[in-house]
């Protein structure tokens, strides 16, 4: 009885080192990266315009595409439009909305104060690719044509460094 109580309990701290371990080590990050949905354009003046009924769709359409996803945070530019967009995610994920301003931005810290996390950050038609490139640390994306509310940018980042993206459309 005596050594199967200790092989338990050789077994348990094994099993708990191991996850503390495994835990340890799994920094990879998630970034998820949308332009704001469709806003109001009737009045050419207005610098800070909320959402259209299609743009708030759009916005509960985001929340769906995002269901199965668990954000640790979620950044938006202090617009009403952006604002609108990451809410119903931020709302489902029970998170506060973090806000950011793109050109104040540093790559580094950025990525450090987001390793291990999953992360949807909302933007604007020309801020999104800029800030992709940045973490990227190449010029791959143009900025998004102003009728397009659809991209859906994802970058992995391995706890090596090593990030990998993708551009999907969802409309």
């Amino acid at each position: 009885m005596k050594h199967f109580t200790l092989l338990i309990l050789f077994f348990i701290s094994t099993t708990l080192s191991f996850a503390q371990d495994t835990e340890k080590k799994d920094t990879s990050t998630t970034f998820y990266f949308i332009r704001h949905a469709e806003k109001n354009r009737t009045d050419k003046k207005n610098k800070n315009p909320y959402l259209t009924q299609k743009g708030v769709l759009r916005a509960a359409k985001w929340s769906l595409v995002f269901k199965n996803v668990n954000f640790d945070t979620v950044y938006t530019t202090d617009y009403h439009r952006t604002r609108q967009t990451a809410l119903p995610t931020a709302e489902k994920n029970d998170l506060e909305l973090s806000y950011y301003n793109p050109s104040e931005i540093n790559r580094k810290n950025f990525l450090l104060s987001n390793t291990g996390k999953i992360v949807l950050v909302v933007g604007h038609s020309n801020t999104t690719p800029q800030l992709v490139n940045m973490l990227l640390g190449t010029e791959k994306y143009s900025n998004i044509d102003d009728k397009n509310n659809a991209n859906l940018y994802v970058l992995s980042v391995a706890s090596d460094g090593k990030i990998n993206d993708s551009l999907l459309v969802i409309d």
